[in-house]
């Protein structure tokens, strides 16, 4: 997926703030589902996130269009763990690993067969 830097994700130097990398990585999970017709809630359970391991390895820039790819690692009961790069033409620029917990209430829910499937192929056909 593709992500045009706009001002409003900058510091007045025209770097982007760190969290709005996060941002970015969360707007493509999104998408993901999006393009598929699809949203990120399951039976009334939404994938929250859990754990995130983030390397910020080089700045992005007012006006840049980066790329994020994102990828999934493996995949639990009730959770699965994906790795997230931001590049920037080509470059990588930040890259996080992150583990996303289906729940419902609060409490984890078992990630079906079908729902494994789905995100097994979702997240391998597109980038």
């Amino acid at each position: 997926m593709n992500i045009r830097v706009y001002y409003e994700d900058t510091d007045a130097g025209g770097i982007v703030y760190h969290a709005n990398y996060l941002k970015f990585c969360e707007r493509a999970r999104s998408e993901y589902f999006f393009s598929q017709n699809l949203v990120p809630i399951i039976d009334e359970a939404h994938f929250v996130v859990r754990k995130m391991d983030c390397d910020f390895i080089s700045s992005a820039y007012f006006s840049d269009v980066l790329k994020v790819v994102s990828k999934i690692k493996e995949i639990k009961k009730a959770s699965f763990i994906m790795t997230q790069e931001i590049k920037k033409d080509e470059r990588l620029i930040f890259k996080t690993e992150v583990t996303l917990v289906l729940a419902k209430d609060g409490k984890p829910k078992r990630i079906d067969e079908n729902i494994k499937d789905m995100l097994q192929s979702l997240f391998a056909k597109i980038e």
